[in-house]
């Protein structure tokens, strides 16, 4: 069964190939019938791969420890769900799925497709099928998942290896099980705008024909990424007993760098489709953020960086380098070719406009994608050129970054009260004066109270501020339907949103992400502490009191544990019992923490479990951490989940922008080589 499953991987790299030469050649020969045929061939690659899934997928359930990836990823004792996310817990299955979700996105494309953009569609799927190409290249001839244990000259049989060493136990969570998906997910989807977008160089379309087809894959997409980039953030805040939520990591870093570029097309791209603006800034920005995802996906396959998330050393490294290298050049060389047909159709009139604020917000993520992207590069760069790798550190990445990302909270807020083209300074003071006074009531009143770090003053301020810029600007909105109308204000509110989904849908979003900097600014006023405990004793915490009553064990098939129970009070006032727990996984030889939280609105009690003590048998060492507002981290993220899903559905009002001088001549040039192709 193990050759049938790799001879469906390589069946589906064939299929690759002729889906590439199929449509290029019956586009340029004009023969149709190729180009469908092309299409065809996706749903045949995605089929295939559909099959190699399955295939390995029953392996893992089966235990068919022959197979070295089963061997590697899985053992009898693991429970069935780390059975079916091992499919993507090693290095050759996670590029499997890599290559299955490119073949299901790429189905998906093609059915929707099958009768509109017949001009643009065979450059989309030779692009599609290029990405799937180079994929299948990896998993059919450099890491196959399907390899099996040999012994001598032959392989081994299924009564010679009794177990498997099971899943890395720090995979072994909830969200492990949804991360890494959601993860492939954001980077996997982005190769669709992007392919719409060679697309669209290459057939010279006008500037917005392929914005209009790859918006809502976009905001999926990036919807997706977002999910996957706070899923892992979970993770590491209740798996890796630390504490942290965000560690500046290499890894994390390149999941981060094509979300900051994805966030800048989105919000540009309504530049384009308003006034015709931005056009190269876009094509650059969809190309940048596909690239960062191939770029992400090296990263954690290559060896490059060693990280927690990373895998290990592998062969990898060269094909992924030379792909990205030709595709870069080929993707520049095109835009650059195609500057005549991305020309801005309006001037930028006033600084002080919405058209300025959209460039500013540009500028400042651009600008954070930079600081970390150099950030995560230095040390392998001075490893490279010196000999020595010198590491850059969190308190780097915090000094670069809480700057931009304060000034990126104040053009939130900016943004929905400035007017298009220009604005006064007398219309500004209007606008901006209530909630700059709330902003300002607010900080006042938090320095009253003995908050004095700078920092998290400005925060606390410009979230005030964006908050009250969204509430006047629903409230406003919606009294003037109510008023109108009759209905109560939430029906108003509703029905305010539903005009123009896109619009409110994205303040909902702004709102989220408000209430996510909210939890970041709490991380200024952190606590923590490490001791030791015999059973009786008490440690103190902030207003927090810690009394360990008893310490139990046992053992399961997976893994050994041992169960630390405290007694937390605070202000003398009892808040139940606290269980860290202390695990050795058998398989793996590894031992992991699980940690006890308290979460609050206010703030989190954390405690972790992280082992015995080397002077004294009979005490435990214990982490103690209160993390004032983090949960406002995750309640903004599903804030943002909605909002993206509003944005996702279509509005009650049409918008229809007014088509420019430029954009009707490209489309007179366009209709008149039709004319001459058809002639």
């Amino acid at each position: 069964m193990e050759n049938l499953g790799a001879l469906a991987i390589l069946l589906a790299f064939c299929f690759a190939i002729y889906s590439v030469v199929a449509a290029l050649v019956g586009k340029h020969a004009r023969r149709p019938f190729l180009a469908a045929s092309a299409e065809r061939s996706v749903y045949s690659v995605w089929g295939l791969l559909t099959l190699a899934s399955a295939l390995l997928i029953y392996k893992l359930f089966q235990g068919d420890f022959r197979m070295i990836y089963v061997w590697e990823h899985s053992n009898r004792a693991m429970p069935s769900v780390y059975k079916f996310a091992a499919w993507w817990g090693g290095q050759e299955g996670s590029l499997l799925l890599w290559a299955w979700l490119l073949a299901t996105y790429s189905s998906v494309v093609a059915y929707q497709n099958r009768r509109k953009f017949r001009d643009m569609m065979p450059y989309v799927t030779a692009v599609l099928m290029t990405i799937q190409t180079f994929f299948l290249v990896l998993i059919s001839f450099v890491e196959s998942p399907f390899k099996m244990l040999m012994a001598g000259k032959g392989v081994i049989g299924l009564d010679k290896v009794a177990d498997g060493n099971g899943l890395n136990p720090l995979l072994q969570y909830w969200t492990m099980a949804i991360h890494p998906p959601m993860l492939y997910l954001g980077y996997v989807g982005f190769a669709v705008p992007f392919a719409f977008a060679i697309g669209s160089l290459l057939t010279k379309q006008p500037g917005e024909a392929w914005i209009h087809t790859t918006r809502r894959w976009t905001l999926v997409t990036w919807g997706f990424q977002t999910t996957g980039i706070l899923l892992g953030a979970g993770w590491a805040y209740a798996v890796l007993g630390w504490g942290g939520y965000w560690a500046w990591d290499p890894v994390e870093n390149a999941s981060l760098l094509p979300w900051i570029t994805a966030t800048a097309f989105l919000h540009s791209v309504m530049m384009q489709e308003k006034k015709g603006m931005m056009k190269v800034w876009n094509m650059v920005l969809v190309s940048a953020t596909f690239w960062l995802c191939i770029f992400g996906t090296s990263l954690t396959r290559t060896g490059i960086v060693q990280s927690v998330h990373a895998f290990a050393q592998s062969p990898l490294s060269p094909y992924f380098v030379w792909f990205e290298v030709v595709g870069i050049a080929a993707t520049l060389y095109l835009i650059l070719n195609r500057l005549n047909y991305l020309k801005s159709e309006a001037p930028l009139e006033s600084v002080l406009s919405r058209e300025s604020s959209f460039m500013f917000n540009n500028l400042l993520l651009l600008a954070a994608c930079f600081a970390v992207l150099w950030g995560t590069l230095f040390p392998v760069i001075t490893e490279k050129f010196s000999g020595e790798k010198i590491s850059v550190d969190k308190p780097f990445f915090d000094r670069i970054n809480i700057p931009i990302g304060l000034g990126l909270m104040l053009l939130t807020g900016i943004g929905p009260l400035i007017a298009w083209r220009r604005s006064s300074f007398e219309s500004l003071k209007r606008a901006f004066a209530w909630p700059l006074a709330a902003g300002v009531v607010v900080a006042a009143g938090l320095f009253a109270f003995g908050v004095h770090h700078p920092y998290s003053l400005i925060s606390f301020l410009l979230c005030t501020f964006v908050a009250a810029t969204i509430v006047v600007e629903f409230f406003k909105g919606a009294n003037a339907i109510r008023v109108k109308s009759g209905s109560n204000l939430l029906a108003s509110m509703l029905d305010l949103t539903h005009r123009n989904t896109r619009r409110y849908g994205g303040y909902i979003v702004h709102m989220g992400i408000v209430f996510m900097f909210i939890g970041f600014t709490g991380a200024a006023f952190n606590q923590d502490l490490k001791v030791e405990l015999s059973p009786g004793e008490t440690a103190h915490i902030g207003r927090y009191d810690l009394r360990v009553l008893r310490v139990q064990q046992g053992q399961n098939d997976n893994f050994r544990w041992w169960r630390a129970y405290l007694d937390a009070s605070k202000d003398g006032q009892s808040l139940g019992i606290l269980v860290p727990e202390r695990r050795f996984y058998i398989a793996p030889n590894q031992p992991t923490s699980e940690v006890s939280i308290r979460r609050r609105l206010n703030e989190d009690l954390y405690v972790n479990f992280a082992g015995g003590s080397d002077t004294n048998p009979n005490a435990i060492v214990i982490d103690a951490y209160v993390f004032p507002l983090v949960s406002w981290i995750w309640i903004g993220y599903w804030v943002v989940l909605a909002g993206t899903i509003v944005c996702l559905i279509p509005s009650k009002s049409k918008l229809v922008y007014p088509r420019t001088e430029v954009v009707a001549l490209a489309h007179k040039e366009s209709a008149a080589a039709h004319a001459r192709v058809e002639n």
